[in-house]
C-alpha cells in the first residue's frame, strides 16, 4: 500500500505543545460526550475535560471494563470524581449506536459537544452491518450517532443559549490518497469494498468520505438554523495504538515516524478539543493543529 502518512515536510513540521483550549471558562458546567474514551487521544481529550471542571463527561467506549478502568486512571490523576461516567457503544452495530444515542438523549439534560474520536483501521476484510468495518465504523455509525443527536442539541443550543458542537476526528492521512479516490470517487463505498482494492487503503479513504461528508452537510445545516457546529478534526501524526491491527512492516514504519515526529496522546488531544469548543467559524471546516486549516 502507499505510505500512510507520505507527507513527510508536513509531519516533519507539525508543530508540538498545542494551544490548551479546555479551560475552567471554556467547560465548567458543561456536558461533553468523547466516543472513544478509554485509549489514546479520546482518552486524553476525556481527561482534560474533567481537570476543566466540565459537569458531566460520557466515555463511550466498546469495551466497559477498558472503559472503566480509564475512567479511574482519569480520576485517579485528576482528583475529580463522579464527573466522568462510562457508556457502551459499539460502532460496528448500527443497533448499539441507536441505544447509546437514545441513552443520551433520556439521561443528559445537555450535550455541548459530541467528539466522535472512534476508528478503525484494519488489514484483514471483516464486515459489520454488511459493510467493511472500516466503512461501517468510520463512515456510517458516525453519522448516524450525529444524525441522531443533532436535533436534541439544536434544541439545546436554543435552551440554554449555547453553540454545541459536533466534531468528527479524521486524519490528514486522507489527502495523500488521491489517486485512490479518483478510481472510486464515481461509487465510493462500492469500489472501496471491491475485492479488488487494497484493505489498508479503506481507513484513509473512509477518513476522506468524513471531510467531504462534513463539507456537504454544513451548508445544508448551516448554524444560523440549527445553531450547532459540525466539523472536522486532523490530530496530526500522535503517538497512539491505532495502528495496531496494521501488518508488521506498516507498523514498523510508524513506530520510526512516531519517534521521530509523533506528538504525545495529549498534545494531539488538544486538537480535538479544538474542535469541541471552535467558534461558528469553524463549521464546516477542517481543523488542523489547532487552526482552520484547508
Amino acid at each position: 500500500m502507499e505510505d500512510h502518512y507520505s507527507t513527510e515536510v508536513e509531519i516533519a513540521n507539525q508543530p508540538h505543545n498545542l494551544p490548551i483550549h479546555a479551560t475552567s471558562e471554556t467547560c465548567s458546567g458543561r456536558t461533553f460526550i468523547v466516543i472513544g474514551a478509554n485509549t489514546g487521544l479520546g482518552l486524553e481529550a476525556a481527561r482534560s475535560l474533567v481537570a476543566a471542571g466540565s459537569a458531566k463527561v460520557i466515555m463511550g467506549v466498546r469495551n466497559i471494563s477498558a472503559g472503566e478502568t480509564a475512567k479511574a486512571d482519569i480520576e485517579n490523576t485528576t482528583g475529580k470524581t463522579g464527573i466522568a461516567s462510562v457508556w457502551l457503544i459499539d460502532l460496528s452495530s448500527y443497533d448499539s449506536v441507536k441505544a447509546f444515542a437514545k441513552k443520551a438523549l433520556t439521561e443528559l439534560d445537555r450535550i455541548d459537544a459530541l467528539i466522535e474520536n472512534a476508528a478503525v483501521a484494519v488489514a484483514q476484510r471483516v464486515l459489520a452491518e454488511g459493510h467493511l468495518v472500516p466503512v461501517t465504523v468510520n463512515v456510517f455509525s458516525t453519522f448516524l450517532l450525529a444524525v441522531l443527536l443533532l436535533p436534541r442539541m439544536s434544541a439545546d443550543a436554543k435552551r440554554f443559549g449555547i453553540l454545541p458542537h459536533i466534531s468528527i476526528i479524521s486524519s490528514g492521512a486522507s489527502f495523500d490518497f488521491e489517486k485512490a479516490w479518483n478510481t472510486i470517487k464515481s461509487d465510493p463505498i462500492t469500489k472501496m469494498e471491491d475485492e479488488s482494492s487494497p484493505v489498508m487503503a479503506t481507513y484513509p479513504l473512509t477518513k476522506l468520505l468524513e471531510i467531504l461528508a462534513v463539507r456537504y452537510l454544513a451548508p445544508v445545516l448551516p448554524v444560523s438554523r440549527t445553531g450547532v457546529v459540525i466539523n472536522t478534526v486532523n490530530p496530526g501524526l500522535c503517538k497512539t495504538e491505532l495502528g495496531r491491527n496494521a501488518p508488521p512492516e506498516f507498523r514498523q514504519q510508524l513506530a520510526e515516524k512516531h519517534a521521530r515526529y509523533g506528538r504525545t496522546a495529549e498534545d494531539g488531544s488538544r486538537t480535538l478539543l479544538h474542535g469541541a469548543l471552535a467558534g461558528k467559524d469553524s463549521h464546516g471546516s477542517y481543523l488542523s493543529s489547532c487552526t482552520i486549516a484547508e
